[in-house]
């Protein structure tokens, strides 16, 4: 269903790659979908093409193509901790550039969904970015990192009541800071939405995922809406 575009980051001009899923049908607005540490992998491919389904345009952005173009690793512990490595080594302000690009990238109205160090950077765009509709962060462990800051447009956040990753205190710690964001806790643990992984919970990833679309829905994405 999709195909590799290549996009331009405004920060310094670096060209990177990213996925893009165009819906068949009515388009009901565009989706920037935000990697694990894993990159851009078969998974988030696939969660791509499953928006796409629901009629979103979605660009999935290699954000680590600076450090190594393709990166898409597994869940062996050393993909993990090289996975980790390329996260630090990529600034939250590059974040935002990128992100930037692949929204411009985008007609209206324009979502952020992502996963992981997606959570945290999905979190970031909301706060940092221009044009975002609404955003849904998923599990985002760095958003502690961030947690001073605002987002501009309607937020959820969902976090697995036994994820390991991400102790309560730290959930507590954004409902504390912003009170009127909905934060949603399922009985699943870290990386609950990924079929790969042995966190996955199949009904919290469904419900996770309704709950994402109906807030898209309330923001501009209820309709659908013939390509361009």
């Amino acid at each position: 269903m999709g195909e590799t575009i290549r996009l331009r980051s405004p920060l310094d001009g670096f060209e990177f790659d990213a996925y893009r899923a165009r819906p068949d049908d009515a388009r009901r607005g565009g989706l920037l979908l935000i990697q694990e540490i894993f990159g851009v992998t078969d998974h988030i491919r696939e969660l791509a093409d499953g928006f796409a389904a629901d009629g979103y345009e979605v660009i999935a952005p290699a954000f680590f193509d600076r450090l190594e173009r393709g990166f898409a690793a597994d869940y062996s512990p050393d993909s993990i901790q090289k996975g980790v490595a390329h996260s630090i080594a990529t600034p939250w302000a590059q974040v935002a550039a990128d992100a930037q690009a692949a929204l411009e990238a985008l007609e209206g109205p324009r979502f952020v969904t992502g996963y992981c160090w997606g959570g945290a950077a999905t979190w970031l765009v909301a706060c940092r970015c221009e044009g975002v509709a609404a955003a849904a962060g998923f599990y985002g462990r760095r958003i502690s990192e961030l947690v001073d800051e605002t987002p501009r447009c309607p937020t959820i956040l969902h976090f697995g009541k036994s994820d390991a990753s991400i102790p309560m205190e730290k959930v507590d710690e954004i409902r504390e800071k912003h009170p009127e964001l909905p934060i949603y806790l399922y009985d699943a643990g870290h990386g609950f939405v990924s079929d790969r992984r042995a966190d996955y919970h199949e009904d919290s990833a469904r419900l996770a995922r309704l709950r994402t679309l109906q807030l898209f829905a309330r923001n501009g994405g209820g309709s659908g809406r013939g390509d361009a």
